[in-house]
């Protein structure tokens, strides 16, 4: 947990290379839950807490410095649907916050020295619908309608005090402007994470554009991307920080490739711990793992990343 004597997470990343956590839902399914509906990870903000304090847990141990909360598909109306209400759907935003804030006390009583923040994440409009379409983008809504839509739950999750709010696998460049209008005056700052095929947004943007957004969004104190192919890295990272001088952050997947349909992931890992200097190199300052990145794989990165 941070305390007023620890740098803020901007500050860190300008003086330093900050290790990021890896997939929440990989490392739950290896602790044997069962993630296969709708709300994913956040149906366990519900029924088991203690669980995603664990495995938050188990990344600060494994070398993270920052662990992202398990809001990403957690939303006002993917709740709904489940006959959860506005009031409780919004304690379960907030908890999600403070049960990585417990983790960071745990990892900080089990002797962790290092500063330890916690990320609240937001996912895309795509995620609540829970069909891969945050893979797509293009959901046929404008900006003002994605604006709307993600508010509300960025307001809960700010008055839960993250130290920074993870805007994460973003598809599309238009979502991307939607929630960086939202951020504003929050009093929180963000990061934006686009989700990549190339050098392009998952949408068929060029990267060029999609950074730009952000480049003089006071808010955003780190750009890059998340859930996408570690081959698709570097050249990302060349583009973020050249269009916005800021902090690159990435997070990407395993290698192996999400079949929404079947709802499991095929193909072979192509990640490795040998790959983050290189993106330090081109300009990464936050680095970790998405879908498929375990605790290991974090500790290989932390290791790799100090010597």
């Amino acid at each position: 947990m941070t305390s007023h004597t620890s740098p803020s997470l901007a500050d860190a990343l300008a003086a330093e290379t900050v290790v990021l956590d890896g997939g929440m839902s990989n490392q739950l399914e290896s602790a044997g839950y069962d993630l296969s509906d709708e709300l994913w990870s956040a149906r366990l903000l519900a029924e088991r807490p203690e669980a995603v304090t664990e495995a938050h847990l188990a990344y600060y141990l494994a070398g993270a410095s920052v662990a992202i909360t398990s809001s990403y598909q957690a939303t006002f109306e993917g709740f709904g649907k489940r006959g959860i209400g506005r009031d409780e759907a919004a304690r379960l935003l907030g908890l999600s916050v403070e049960l990585a804030r417990e983790a960071a006390r745990k990892a900080h009583g089990a002797g962790v020295p290092r500063p330890l923040w916690v990320a609240a994440s937001v996912g895309p409009y795509g995620a609540m619908l829970a069909d891969g379409s945050e893979y797509r983008g293009r959901y046929g809504m404008g900006v003002d309608e994605l604006e709307r839509f993600h508010r509300p739950r960025m307001e809960v999750l700010a008055a839960a005090a993250p130290d920074v709010l993870a805007l994460e696998t973003v598809p599309d460049a238009d979502e991307a402007a939607a929630l960086l209008r939202a951020v504003r005056g929050l009093g929180v700052p963000a990061w934006l994470s686009y989700t990549v095929e190339g050098l392009r947004t998952r949408a068929g943007q060029p990267l060029e554009e999609a950074f730009g957004l952000a480049a003089d969004a006071d808010e955003v104190i780190a750009v890059g991307v998340n859930c996408c192919a570690p081959e698709d890295v570097r050249g990302a990272v060349e583009i973020a920080a050249r269009v916005t001088g800021k902090p690159v952050v990435v997070y990407p997947n395993s290698g192996e490739a999400w079949d929404a349909r079947a709802r499991a992931w095929r193909g072979r890992t192509t990640f490795g711990a040998g790959q983050v200097k290189a993106w330090r190199e081109a300009g990464a300052r936050l680095i970790g793992g998405c879908c498929r990145v375990g605790p290991e794989a974090i500790t290989g990165i932390a290791g790799a990343l100090t010597t």
